[in-house]
């Protein structure tokens, strides 16, 4: 059984996570997200709000693709982490040049660690290149819309959290 994981901090998952997914899991048997918990970042969502918000996301990709997607918390290695749950391949997504820079070292370290786990680069849809965790919640903190960007149940979450879209009147 092939098995990834896909692994991030997830605050929150977006579209552009989803679209890695969807993608990864036609790649592997199993994919396994990885939910960080990275308390040095000072997630908006909790580990639980993260990980039933992936849950509820990849219900429906489970269906869709045939591949079992399981969510996993960590707060070890990713070497480790991967090690945990089988996985022998981990799966990245790259928006940009700049994410690419960050992550040649991550896979250089990782590949010292463990050399028998790969590492996958999936390059980010170009409608989805854009997006990131930190600007969806800067853009909904100051009121934004975006609907574009995150999953319909996502969207309602940051609502509670940061009030209604503003609507500005020129």
């Amino acid at each position: 059984m092939r098995i990834g994981l896909y692994p991030g901090t997830f605050d929150p998952i977006t579209l552009g996570h989803l679209d890695i997914i969807e993608r990864a899991a036609r790649l592997v048997d199993r994919l396994v997200i990885g939910v960080a918990i990275n308390r040095d970042k000072g997630p908006l969502f909790s580990l639980e709000q993260r990980v039933q918000m992936i849950e509820e996301e990849c219900a429906e990709l489970t269906r869709r693709t045939g591949t079992e997607i399981l969510v996993h918390p960590f707060e070890n290695l990713l070497i480790d982490c991967a090690r945990d749950v089988g996985a022998t391949v981990i799966v990245r997504g790259l928006r940009a040049v700049a994410d690419f820079e960050y992550e040649f070292q991550m896979v250089g370290m990782n590949r010292s660690l463990d050399s028998s786990i790969e590492t996958v680069f999936l390059m980010a849809d170009a409608r989805r290149q854009a997006i990131a965790s930190r600007l969806v919640k800067e853009i909904a903190r100051l009121g934004g819309d975006v609907t574009k960007f995150v999953p319909e149940q996502v969207n309602s979450e940051l609502r509670s959290r940061f009030g209604p879209v503003t609507v500005k009147l020129t």
